[in-house]
Order: C-alpha cells, then sequence, then structure tokens
C-alpha cells in the first residue's frame, strides 16, 4: 500500500496557486482508488482516512439509501408519522417486488468490483453487505411465501393497494365512485370474516402474517384518506362514512385472524399468560450464520452451562466470605436488602459512576472522551415500562428502574430489591461510559455507514465485555460485591440457555421463569418481566443470547491481541469502537488484517467448549 502524507495549513492552502490546489485534491482521490491515505493537519499527527471509509463504503451507502427510499415510497403516508413512510407495515406485493431488483442490482455492482485489490477494510464491507443483502433476499423471499398462503383470505386487499397507488402522484378521485368501492370492499370483508370464523385455527405464524396484511392496507386506506379529506370537496363529501365503516371492519378482521393463530408444537401447556412465538432450530441456525457465530444453539447451550459452573464456584467463595456457606440465595437475599431509600437511587446512580470511572483511568483501559463524559443523561422508568424492563435502559442516556407513589407496595419492594447497590453495580458502566453511551458517541463519529451492519453481538457485547474484563481485574473487592456483579453474570447464562430452550420448543415461557427464580435468584416479578421482554418485546430471538456471545468473542480477542502484547488495552478498546457495529467475527479480520475471499462462511470458534 502507498502512503500519501498530507498537510492541510490554512496559511499554505491560501496561498497556493489553482494548479496546486488542484494537484491536492488529486491526491486526495487517491483513497476512492483504493489507496492507503494518511490525513493531517499538522505535521505529526496522523489520521488515516480509513478510520471514516473503505473501497465499498460508497456502495454500502447507496444500497442502504436505495433500499430505504424504496420502502419510503411505498409505504403508506400519515399525517400521525409526520408525512414520513410508515415502514412498519407489511410491504405491498408491488413494494416487495421492487425491493428485490434493488437487491439484484447491488449484488451485481457487488461482483464487478475488485475484490482482491481491496484493503481489508474494503473487503470487510464488501463480505458485510454481500451477506445483508442475501439476508434480506431470503427475508422477501419468506415472507411472499407466506403472503401467497394468506392471500386467499383477503381478496380485497389489491383494490385498496390500487387506491393507494393513485393517491401517490395526487391522481384525481370522484368522490362518489370511491365512497361506493369502499361501501363494496367493506362486504368483501365481512365475507372473507365469515369464513375465516368457520376454521378452527391457523399457524401462529400465518396468524401473524395475516394480521400485518389487513393492518397494511388499513395503513394505506387511511393514508389516502387523509390526503384527500377536508382538501377535495366531493371527496369530503362522499367517503368519510364508508371509510370510517370499512376501518373498524378491518380492525375487527386483523384482531380475527391472529386469534385463530396455533402453535404447532408439542409443548406442555402454559399459564404465564405470555405469548410468543418459538422459531425453531432451523431458522435458530439460519440466524446464527448470519451473525457470525460458528456454534449450533445445544453447543451454545452447553458453553452457557459452562459459564454458569464458573459462576457457581465464585458464587459460593463470595458466600462463605460472608458467612453463609453454600446457602447463597442467603447471601443474596442480605445484598437484595441492601437497597438505598426512595428518591436516592439517582445519587446512587452518579456515585456508582464515578467509581467505574475512576477504576478504569487507574488501570488506563481507556480514555475518558470529555464530551461523551460530559453529555449521558438519566430519565425515570415510568411503572407501566418496568413491567417489560424490570431493570434499567440506556443508550444515551440511563433510564433508571425504581418505584414510584402508583405502584403497589410489593412491586415497589420488589423493584427497590432488584435494583439495589450491588446489582447496580454493573448497570451503570453497562449504560454509559465505556457502555453504551461511548458506543452512541463513537458510532456517530467513525464509520458512521456502518450502522446498516449493526448487530446485538456488537452492540450488547460491547458493555457486557466490561462488565467480564472489570471482574477480572479485581473491580468488585467485597464479597457483597461480587455477588452483585455475579447476579447479572448468571443472568446473561440463564438468558441463553431460557430462550434457546424456548425457540428450540423445550421449554415454556413458565419454565423460563421459574429458572431465573431458583438458579439466578430473581425477584419473581422482575424474572415475569424479563421473560415478557424476550418473547414479546419485539426482540429478535438472538437478542438474549447477544449479551454473553458477544462479550465472550472480545474477551477472546482481547487476550489474542492485548495479553500477546500486540496491541495496548486503549488501542484495542479505541480499534473496536472506530470499526463501529458490526459482526464481531469482521472486527476481528481488520484488527488482525485477516486474508479474506469474497465467498467468506463464519470459523471462528472463540470459546473452549471442552
Amino acid at each position: 500500500m502507498a502512503y500519501i502524507l498530507i498537510f492541510l495549513n490554512p496559511d499554505k492552502i491560501s496561498a497556493m496557486n489553482h494548479n496546486e490546489k488542484f494537484t491536492s485534491i488529486l491526491l486526495l482521490l487517491v483513497l476512492f482508488l483504493g489507496k492507503n491515505v494518511t490525513f493531517a493537519q499538522n505535521p505529526g499527527k496522523d489520521f488515516n482516512l480509513y478510520e471514516q471509509t473503505s473501497e465499498t463504503a460508497g456502495l454500502v451507502i447507496q444500497y442502504a439509501q436505495d433500499i430505504r427510499a424504496v420502502r419510503y415510497f411505498y409505504s403508506p403516508m400519515s399525517q400521525s408519522r409526520g408525512y414520513g413512510g410508515n415502514s412498519d407495515v407489511l410491504n405491498a406485493p408491488e413494494q416487495r417486488k421492487r425491493l428485490g431488483e434493488i437487491d439484484n442490482q447491488y449484488l451485481q455492482k457487488l461482483a464487478a468490483l475488485n475484490f482482491n485489490a481491496m484493503s481489508v477494510y474494503g473487503k470487510v464491507d464488501y463480505i458485510l453487505l454481500k451477506s445483508r443483502i442475501e439476508d434480506h433476499k431470503l427475508t422477501l423471499t419468506l415472507e411472499e411465501k407466506e403472503y401467497a398462503q394468506i392471500e386467499k383470505h383477503i381478496p380485497f386487499a389489491g383494490k385498496i393497494y390500487d387506491l393507494e397507488k393513485s393517491r401517490r402522484r395526487g391522481a384525481t378521485m370522484n368522490g362518489e365512485q370511491v365512497a361506493g368501492s369502499l361501501n363494496e370492499i367493506a362486504k368483501e370483508v365481512k365475507t372473507a370474516a365469515d369464513a375465516f370464523k368457520k376454521l378452527e385455527s391457523i399457524d401462529m405464524s400465518l396468524a401473524r402474517r395475516g394480521e400485518e396484511a389487513v393492518q397494511g392496507v388499513q395503513s394505506r386506506l387511511k393514508s389516502t384518506f387523509e390526503f384527500y379529506n377536508g382538501y377535495d370537496p366531493l371527496f369530503t363529501w362522499w367517503v368519510p362514512k364508508p371509510y370510517k365503516s370499512l376501518d373498524s371492519t378491518l380492525q375487527a378482521y386483523a384482531k380475527l385472524i391472529r386469534s385463530k393463530g396455533k402453535l404447532q408444537t408439542t409443548q406442555k401447556e402454559d399459564i404465564s399468560g405470555i405469548k410468543g412465538v418459538p422459531i425453531g432450530k432451523e431458522e435458530l441456525i439460519r440466524q446464527l450464520g448470519t451473525e457470525m457465530i460458528s456454534y449450533s444453539p445445544d453447543e451454545l447451550i452447553a458453553l452457557a452451562n459452562k459459564e454458569f459452573a464458573w459462576c457457581d464456584k465464585e458464587l459460593l467463595k463470595a458466600s462463605n466470605e460472608m458467612g453463609f456457606g453454600i446457602e447463597w440465595k442467603k447471601a443474596q437475599e442480605k445484598v437484595k436488602n441492601s437497597y438505598v431509600s426512595a428518591g436516592s437511587q439517582p445519587e446512587l446512580i452518579m456515585k456508582l459512576y464515578n467509581d467505574s470511572k475512576a477504576f478504569i483511568l487507574k488501570n488506563n483501559l481507556i480514555d475518558y472522551s470529555e464530551i461523551a463524559d460530559e453529555t449521558w443523561g438519566m430519565q425515570m422508568m415510568t411503572p407501566e415500562r418496568q413491567l417489560v424492563n424490570p431493570f434499567f435502559l440506556g443508550g444515551r442516556d440511563i433510564i433508571i428502574s425504581y418505584p414510584t407513589n402508583t405502584m403497589a407496595h410489593e412491586d415497589k419492594l420488589m423493584s427497590m430489591r432488584g435494583n439495589n447497590p450491588y446489582f447496580s453495580r454493573s448497570t451503570v458502566h453497562h449504560e454509559l461510559v465505556p457502555g453504551h453511551h461511548l458506543q452512541y458517541y463513537m458510532n456517530s463519529r467513525y464509520k458512521a455507514y456502518r450502522g446498516d451492519f449493526r448487530t446485538p453481538f456488537w452492540t450488547e457485547g460491547w458493555a457486557l465485555y466490561w462488565e467480564l474484563l472489570l471482574y477480572e481485574k479485581g473491580f468488585a473487592k467485597t464479597p457483597e460485591e461480587r455477588i452483585g456483579m455475579l447476579f447479572w453474570r448468571m443472568h446473561r447464562c440463564a438468558r441463553i440457555i431460557f430462550s434457546l430452550n424456548y425457540h428450540l420448543g423445550n421449554w415454556t415461557p413458565q419454565e423460563c421463569i421459574d429458572f431465573l427464580v431458583d438458579r439466578v435468584g430473581h425477584e419473581r416479578a422482575n424474572a415475569e418481566g424479563e421473560v415478557r421482554r424476550s418473547f414479546e418485546g419485539n426482540y429478535s430471538p438472538l437478542y438474549q443470547v447477544a449479551y454473553l456471545i458477544g462479550g465472550l468473542q472480545i474477551f477472546s480477542l482481547k487476550k489474542e491481541l492485548v495479553q500477546s502484547g500486540k496491541m495496548t488495552y486503549k488501542q484495542f478498546h479505541e480499534a473496536i469502537l472506530k470499526e463501529n457495529n458490526m459482526p464481531i467475527e469482521m472486527v476481528r479480520a481488520t484488527l488482525t488484517k485477516q486474508s479474506l475471499k469474497p465467498d467468506f462462511k463464519t470459523q471462528w470458534k472463540f470459546y473452549d467448549l471442552k
């Protein structure tokens, strides 16, 4: 690789003639020809432009924007969404076809690139973009297959799609004719509903797809109505009544379709009331491949059990030090009852943040950016939200879970006990710096285009890695502090075990709740909230797996690069953040300058199962 050093001194630039400026521009363009260009404002302060881009970055950005443009244009508009395209609804057949065409076009563009001439950064982006497109194509194919199976139950959908299609370019509507059409469509929906009521059940995945399809045409109908109503006099006179009738009929039909959904599983009867859809072993394996995890679901469960056994040993040590012997639940109970008084939790959060910051700086683990350190905030979680998220949330801010005056007495105590100072010791640096807040800060400043490759194995793995690292470094000094940090480590092991067993069809939600209570020591209400969040909270099936597995991937990479002396902690941590969000095996490829091929397949074994 050729290295070009360009010094940009403002005084010198102003003194340049036209040819000199033109020559400087040409040198900058070398970057886009695949050369490794180093840029500096002052001599001696080099800045690698590959921190911001690669030879494939342009295609990554263009593909993402083309997909967004198509989704925006072919999705229903809504006044309530600020006239932004509502991409939350099911793709219309026309939209699905157009998205597939975009996918094929970009696969052709990738194939035309000279992969072997690229830097490792360009190769990584090539592999990630190709994987993303292929996964999107597969998703569209699955959607098309399921749509074809429920299409007979929504024979009226095409008429609403056509009406919304005319709206896109503002075609003049005949209000009287539209009113008549909506009136006839409402009759068709009722006929379809009467026929559907006779079915005993349909597969749950098809029921959800049918519900989405009906809600989709309902949104498109609303989009059309909002566009003309109040503006077109005849439309406003004729259409509102039949529109409202059809809208309510569609809403009722969507609920009916969902109510007929039945899980095709041999699972035992469940009493938890938590509704989810296990995806099965085949789909789990496919999704693990997409995330570049080269272990089977059964191997990951074995991994989690091995980590759990390590936690058990550490927990018994701490329990013995506290005088409770093997009765670790009694030791944990003492820790839970150390909660601070109502109104004092934010003050505790601030103390815990400063504790971790002081420890990290003392051990030279990472530099605290002034702005990142300054601009994180606090929010309080509502009682309603605590039903699903009983502990904490974060990102730019930390969202604190602690009782409010409207909660029942027992719920208040459970919330306080579950968010005691020792349990919260890990959560603060997980959510803020160096966890999610620092991720947000760096992701918006380095290789931001890689946001479309985001994966929870990097997002949650990074924050969890710091829990592993700080425990290894001795951040938890007292047995109470170790029990607090071990609670979360056991919780991450349990998440792998219960979520994969659920999606494999082995466990019911109630068995998952009982496991969290018995093996981890959760308050029962908090365990119910955790399981409900996992299966009803719009999380991907692998999201709960991603915490510990992602953390162990980075921990393994730390051993490979830091403990070998190839990088310092600061260099290692900065490099991961600057590579931005992507499968960690690709982070490893960039940090180790790995030799890559266009048809790359995941192969990294980062954990010894023996």
